[in-house]
């Protein structure tokens, strides 16, 4: 299609050649890891993707782009690329289009045309970073939310019993997460015992077993008993150096003794069967 647009007509003669070289530039940047993990296929088809919206920019500069953006961008991100990398990898695109269009050209015209480069990328790019930050937080949210669901979820495992595995370390923000995530679950599941297991909690101090007690006294309020299992020799020297009071709590080495506790709680008990 015949235009009037230099630098369209340039990406239009000149398009495979300039995205295998972005192609390979862009590969001499990215980390080694997602270098391993990411196909040169996959690389050229990004860098033509973008191209596109050049192009398709320049053809139709009245056309709102914006879903065509945000996919592009969307991807970027899924990719694991940083928002640096995504800059530094536009920047070596005008940079590679630049060194094509001067060649054997004067200093005034190359200096012409690094403001009309930036003049017909621009638009694209800044909206390129805008989608891609949109993009990103939303993602980083969704995993937000995700991990809180996960991190203290209460798994039913008899009828009336349930556990609360913790894992990691507990904060202020996390142990608000766990106590609704606890009551929820026992009103949902209508326990009548929740075991709160912190054998992969790594260390337990006043803040977290201040934290415990209350998760249990709520417990109580509506309506259940509360069992900590899974304490390890070091966790206990250390609750009572610190002088934590957990008797209102009954207390248990392994999730295994918790169960059977809970058991005998809840009027029944594991026996063996003689063949």
């Amino acid at each position: 299609m015949e235009t009037n647009n230099p630098f369209l007509s340039f990406l239009q003669q000149n398009r495979n050649e300039v995205c295998e070289e972005w192609t390979e530039r862009i590969k001499e940047l990215v980390d080694t890891k997602l270098l391993a993990v990411i196909s040169d296929q996959m690389y050229s088809n990004i860098c033509n993707e973008y191209i596109n919206l050049i192009m398709n920019h320049l053809e139709n500069p009245q056309e709102d782009q914006t879903d065509k953006v945000n996919d592009f961008a969307h991807k970027t991100v899924q990719y694991g690329w940083t928002l640096k990398f995504v800059s530094s990898a536009i920047k070596e695109l005008s940079i590679i289009i630049f060194n094509r269009m001067t060649e054997e050209k004067s200093d005034k015209e190359k200096i012409e045309l690094v403001w009309e480069i930036d003049r017909y990328l621009s638009p694209i790019t800044n909206e390129v970073i805008h989608q891609y930050a949109d993009s990103w937080e939303r993602t980083v949210s969704l995993q937000k939310i995700a991990l809180q669901e996960l991190s203290a979820p209460l798994i039913p495992v008899f009828e009336h019993i349930t556990v609360m595995p913790l894992v990691g370390t507990i904060d202020t923000e996390r142990a608000k997460g766990i106590m609704e995530n606890l009551l929820q679950g026992v009103v949902k599941h209508r326990s009548q015992v929740v075991l709160i297991d912190i054998t992969g909690v790594p260390v337990v101090d006043t803040m977290v077993a201040h934290h415990i007690i209350q998760a249990a006294e709520a417990v109580r309020l509506v309506g259940a008993k509360c069992l900590l299992v899974g304490i390890r020799p070091e966790i206990a020297q250390t609750i009572v150096n610190l002088g934590i009071d957990l008797n209102q709590i009954t207390t248990k080495n392994s999730l295994q003794k918790g169960i059977q506790t809970a058991l005998e709680m809840t009027n029944r008990k594991i026996v063996s069967l003689e063949g």
